[in-house]
């Protein structure tokens, strides 16, 4: 199983990560290698335990997987965690994630409608027995010559949903070693003029799989929401690596 590279991680302040707050809502922009919720043992750093030291009362409303960065809503009350759950159970939400994977794909409101089956300890598997519903429609945004980045938005809300049904179409995300999707060295890249100090390993551009919770649009008690989270560092900065030498 892929292991998040955080030794040199530091932790941001709570409030720093805060795009949007009012008197009943909370939205972040996570960054990747903090997990949504405490884990087993209880023993990490986490968005929950980070939220209730700002706020007392904060829950968070869904979870984004460890390494996933972008939007993650928090209620600042049981009554708007209330309303929100059933905004996600109703599939009244619409989210958008961006994901950069190998190959050059070409996808066209592409729906990929595969059941997956939670096999716990993290493990899901496509099962079209005993599989709950799952589906997801990509559009392609940008290619490369080697890449593309691309647009999901996920239908249902499954457990790795994005990551496994894009393994499906062979365009696993850049990474995301669990579904066979491998990182992206510089030297991959950049033919020319790459040098490295003699002994030293070479380091994935994103030491995470590429995938970003870009935009969310919901609405409560008839009020509308609509955010967007812009890239995190390390994903703004494959892209931009991508456009110098692989466009």
């Amino acid at each position: 199983m892929q292991k998040s590279d955080n030794r040199l991680f530091k932790f941001p302040k709570f409030q720093d990560l805060i795009i949007f707050e009012d008197d009943n809502l909370i939205v972040i922009n996570k960054p990747p290698f903090v997990a949504s919720l405490d884990n087993r043992s209880g023993d990490e750093v986490n968005i929950l335990r980070l939220a209730k030291k700002y706020h007392p009362d904060a829950q968070v409303c869904h979870r984004l997987d460890k390494d996933t960065s972008g939007l993650l809503l928090l209620a600042k009350n049981p009554e708007t965690y209330r309303l929100v759950s059933i905004e996600f159970e109703r599939r009244r939400v619409d989210k958008i994630y961006h994901a950069i994977i190998s190959g050059t794909h070409t996808f066209a409101n592409l729906s990929v409608d595969l059941p997956i089956l939670n096999q716990g300890n993290k493990n899901v598997s496509i099962d079209r027995a005993n599989g709950k519903p799952a589906e997801t429609i990509f559009n392609s945004i940008r290619y490369f010559r080697h890449f593309t980045l691309v647009e999901c938005k996920p239908i249902t809300g499954r457990m790795h949903q994005i990551r496994i049904h894009l393994a499906t179409q062979r365009a696993a995300i850049v990474g995301d070693e669990m579904y066979k999707g491998k990182p992206v060295y510089l030297s991959q890249i950049k033919k020319r003029g790459f040098t490295m100090t003699k002994g030293e390993e070479e380091q994935p551009i994103m030491k995470r799989f590429a995938l970003h919770a870009h935009q969310i649009r919901f609405s409560i008690e008839g009020k509308e929401y609509h955010f967007e989270a812009p890239y995190p560092k390390d994903f703004a900065t494959l892209l931009k690596l991508l456009e110098k030498f692989d466009s």
